[in-house]
């Protein structure tokens, strides 16, 4: 691998992970000064960077491919559950603990999910519990307690209820979403795969919220831009960036880069929708980033992990 090609992996996925944290950010920023309603963005967000992922599949490789999943129909349902349990389940519960809460508590929880995929292993006998186990679930513990109560105690919840359920939700979702996907990218292409996995998820909860059921006429230009940030560079190109940038980096340097994407949403959080984020939320977002180090810097204990996130990114949010 040449040097070129690694500062190029490096610029993706690091900007990758940026535009993910922003757009979780820029959403909260529509449905409070927009009034748009959580169910229509999540439509509109999965169909079209869904439609967007499969056109470049099409354009830039073998067009076949990106039908060929329909052809297997064990592949076909494995697709279409994980479509409608895997990836909405992921995008809603991201999108509904933003709306409750803010973008940097929710995609902080969402990043529990790692920890959730240890506990699910362990249950299940596939790993055995080491040291580095404990240290990782004591800390996403500790850091989930300072940052849900700011220090406090847990009688005063700093964050709101409805935004903690959410946002736990969405780790357990993106948990699922990472092992049940594990097979599908073993034979087809990831784009294929969470391209079809969006216009599926798209596409059931439309018949729930229409995509044209919304108040077009009282969107304004920055209303669009925002939309277009959120579809294209927050679930599009960050998706896209992620997956080219395993062609130069390794799943280590990727998930631990990725990283980056709740210090993101934290300070666009912090410093650009002004909300408070106190001294001990900051310890804890710490804590849980530092989940991601210690998975990434594991060995044997976390390789089954390490395996179902190869081509999957821990919070596709």
């Amino acid at each position: 691998m040449n040097e070129q090609n690694r500062k190029i992996g490096l610029f993706l996925v690091i900007t990758g992970a940026i535009f993910w944290g922003i757009g979780g950010t820029v959403s909260k920023k529509i449905f409070q000064e927009y009034n748009i309603d959580v169910n229509w963005l999540v439509v509109i967000r999965l169909l079209i960077a869904g439609l967007l992922l499969l056109s470049l599949k099409f354009v830039t490789q073998n067009p076949r491919e990106v039908f060929k999943v329909w052809k297997d129909k064990k592949a076909a349902l494995h697709l279409i559950i994980f479509g409608l349990l895997g990836m909405l389940g992921v995008q809603y519960t991201y999108m509904a603990a933003i709306d409750y809460g803010n973008a940097a508590t929710a995609t902080l929880l969402q990043y529990l999910s790692p920890v959730m995929i240890i506990v699910y292993l362990l249950l299940r006998k596939r790993t055995v519990f080491t040291r580095n186990d404990m240290i990782t679930v004591l800390l996403a513990l500790l850091g989930s307690f300072l940052l849900l109560t700011n220090g406090g105690s847990l009688s005063q919840m700093y964050v709101p209820v409805p935004a903690i359920v959410w946002g736990v939700l969405s780790g357990v979702a993106a948990a699922f979403y990472t092992l049940y996907a594990a097979p599908l990218l073993k034979k087809y292409d990831s784009l294929v795969v969470v391209g079809w996995a969006m216009v599926i998820g798209g596409v059931a909860l439309n018949f729930i919220h229409p995509l044209w059921a919304a108040a077009w006429t009282s969107f304004t230009l920055k209303t669009y831009l925002y939309l277009a940030f959120i579809i294209v560079f927050g679930t599009m190109i960050a998706f896209w960036f992620y997956i080219k940038s395993l062609q130069s980096l390794s799943p280590k340097e990727t998930s631990l880069l990725g990283s980056l994407e709740p210090l993101a949403a934290v300070i666009t959080t912090v410093f650009w929708l002004k909300e408070p984020f106190g001294t001990f939320q900051w310890l804890g977002a710490c804590c849980i980033i530092g989940v991601v180090f210690i998975l990434a810097f594991g060995s044997k204990t976390h390789s089954k992990l390490k395996k179902s996130q190869k081509k999957v990114s821990s919070k596709i949010s």
